[in-house]
């Protein structure tokens, strides 16, 4: 992720858990009473063209929400995955409640600072998870196996 992409998710990221959860509440239980057609027309072909049957495009609509989900969760765990190298204390306060969705102000107030001292503190934040060269491997610096010559 970029410095911009971090940013917008840093500020985004308390709505995105709260979707996520509501979201896969809400999806997990959808089509337990979704049967199959029966009686003399249930093997007759249907009409080509556009989409009539309603169960189908509630499922078509359910999998555009479950892809949105997805989005969420990969752009959260990115985060999550890159929190380890904010090590300053002021630095992991100020994390934790941007990450619970408080202002600028209300951070600032609760601890004692101006808002243009938290955005001091956020930018320093979003320079180091920016800069995580570990790309989300919880401090394991990734092998490229790629770029070794192989015995086979």
């Amino acid at each position: 992720m970029n410095r911009q992409e971090i940013e917008k998710t840093l500020k985004d990221y308390a709505w995105m858990i709260n979707s996520i959860k509501i979201l896969r509440e809400a999806l997990n239980g959808a089509g337990e009473r979704v049967v199959r057609e029966y009686g003399p027309d249930s093997d007759m072909p249907k009409p080509k063209g556009g989409i009539s049957d309603p169960v189908y495009r509630e499922y078509l609509r359910r999998e555009k929400r479950w892809a949105k989900v997805k989005q969420y969760e990969d752009k959260v765990r990115a985060i999550q995955e890159r929190m380890h190298v904010i090590q300053d204390e002021r630095e992991i306060e100020v994390l934790h409640w941007l990450l619970e969705g408080k202002s600028y102000r209300w951070i600032a107030m609760h601890m004692g600072f101006s808002p243009s001292h938290i955005k001091r503190i956020r930018d320093a934040i979003v320079d180091k998870l920016a800069a995580d060269e570990t790309n989300g491997t919880n401090g394991t610096k990734e092998t490229n196996f790629a770029e070794g010559k192989s015995a086979c």
